[in-house]
């Protein structure tokens, strides 16, 4: 009976630390933890956000994007390897500690640029000096250009050249980062719910009063 209290104790006791230690398990019983931070660029002062940068658990094959002010969040393993990486910086690899006590740990990951640097190039819009001297010196500059010019440079026209105008190649690059990191910031786990949101409410109503939800025959 003494033996039998005894082994009650301790298997409780090492229940209880075991529960301390972490609550979160996988399916082989083995211990998760919930990694998260946020990536910033190292290599000045200003300590910028890396964003969209790339966090893959090397063992699992799995990952997940860093959304546009470098924040992040993905369930791992404890002593997994993660490697951070980003256009134009240096890949980086942080291993989550195997001796955590918590089920949730965050880190600041700082990576550095890596730049390269080319020759400087001069661009002219003419073969020489000499044909840009000649050209320039040939310039029509009467008052009708130069207020052909300030039409053109208005506010009202760039505002309309804005909205005609497509997008460049590096704004559609970050809005299709945006899309991306959106769709895969809830891989496994299910979206948040827009219940309670006042600005869903307020979406709805809006669209309720210009009539959106009615049906084609009733219009």
């Amino acid at each position: 009976m003494k033996y039998l209290v005894l082994f009650c104790v301790l298997f409780f006791t090492a229940a209880g630390l075991r529960a301390q230690q972490t609550s979160l398990v996988d399916q082989n019983g083995e211990a998760l933890v919930q990694f998260s931070g946020m990536v910033l660029d190292g290599t000045n002062s200003q300590l910028q956000p890396v964003p969209y940068a790339t966090i893959l658990i090397t063992d699992d094959g799995r990952g997940t994007y860093a959304n546009l002010e470098g924040f992040f969040s993905i369930v791992a393993h404890l002593g997994d390897s993660i490697v951070f990486s980003a256009l134009g910086y240096d890949d980086v690899t942080y291993v989550i500690p195997d001796t955590l006590t918590e089920d949730k740990y965050s880190i600041v990951q700082l990576m550095s640029r890596n730049a390269i640097d080319l020759p400087e190039t001069v661009v002219f819009p003419w073969p020489s000096r000499d044909h840009f001297k000649l050209e320039f010196l040939a310039m029509d500059v009467s008052s009708d250009l130069q207020s052909r010019a300030s039409d053109n440079l208005s506010v009202e026209t760039l505002e309309a050249l804005q909205q005609s105008v497509p997008r460049s190649g590096s704004e559609n690059a970050s809005y299709y980062l945006r899309q991306q990191a959106q769709k895969t910031y809830y891989i496994g786990q299910r979206p948040p719910m827009n219940i309670f949101s006042p600005v869903a409410w307020k979406q709805f109503f809006d669209g309720w009063k210009r009539g959106d939800f009615k049906k084609k025959d009733d219009r």
